[in-house]
């Protein structure tokens, strides 16, 4: 009798394999889809951080302690992203990591083209979800007591950059946003690394929470929770709100997803000619 053994499946793609996963799917999000499919995967990605942005208060409010209150917004939060990345849904953080991988690995003509109207679309798409969602919940659970207080702490957080209006602390939320979408940018790395939901979830959750606990700045996150505060009438303003926090982080999401993801995988893992 003939002793056999057979190795365990892989339980996860090696880096070089990711990065070609991502310009795959880049391309056939940019360039195979229509315009009007991207929007609604948009709304839907917007929706989904919205509802993971509301689930990150109900667990966390009324929890002082520092530690296990930031461990629970970034569970709560985490999950919202990660049904973005199973729905394939299209949110604008994970498109400023694939975008930056495709042009780095087989860009066409045709995908750069397309690339400014698919950019457009996750914004606006990514926007409409979250004040949808947003409405929606303070409709039916009207946003108080010790959840609008939590909700009105973070906004405070997010809003701090603002006190002295100088333009080194707009260009302060940039760096932070830069950063929020390193780690973002890096979940959904290792989330298309992984082959298995636990194998996804997990670098999910571990990113997502320290992106949260640092109080780094993720323009669709933020969106998420003006769009629930903004309801209750103390908010900060939706100009405010674009002007000193949404819009500096979003320009540095951008820049981080490529310069501290894209690029430096690309340039470590590029396939050989």
């Amino acid at each position: 009798m003939t002793n056999t053994s057979t190795s365990p499946p892989v339980q996860f793609m090696g880096p070089d394999e990711v990065l070609g996963a991502m310009a795959q799917h880049a391309r056939s999000a940019v360039v195979d889809r229509a315009w009007w499919q991207n929007t609604i995967l948009a709304i839907i990605a917007g929706a989904f951080i919205t509802a993971g942005a509301y689930f990150s208060l109900l667990l966390s409010a009324g929890v002082e302690a520092s530690g296990p209150s930031v461990l629970l917004l970034g569970l709560g939060f985490s999950t919202g992203f990660f049904f973005v990345i199973l729905s394939q849904a299209v949110l604008f953080t994970e498109v400023n990591v694939l975008v930056p991988a495709h042009i780095l690995d087989m860009s066409t003509p045709r995908f750069c083209q397309r690339l400014g109207l698919f950019w457009g679309l996750a914004i606006v798409g990514n926007m409409i979800g979250a004040l949808l969602i947003g409405a929606l919940i303070n409709i039916a659970h009207p946003v108080d007591g010790v959840i609008l207080s939590e909700l009105q702490h973070l906004s405070e957080k997010k809003m701090a950059f603002r006190e002295s209006g100088m333009a080194s602390d707009w260009m302060r939320v940039v760096v932070s946003g830069m950063l929020a979408n390193w780690l973002v940018g890096m979940a959904a790395f290792f989330a298309m690394m992984g082959r298995t939901i636990i194998g996804k979830y997990i670098p999910v959750l571990l990113a997502v929470t320290l992106f949260v606990a640092a109080n780094f700045q993720h323009s669709p996150a933020n969106a998420g929770y003006f769009s629930l505060l903004m309801p209750t009438g103390t908010g900060p303003g939706w100009t405010a709100a674009v002007l000193w926090n949404l819009l500096p982080a979003a320009i540095g999401n951008v820049i981080g997803a490529a310069l501290l993801v894209a690029v430096p995988f690309h340039l470590v893992f590029r396939r050989k000619a």
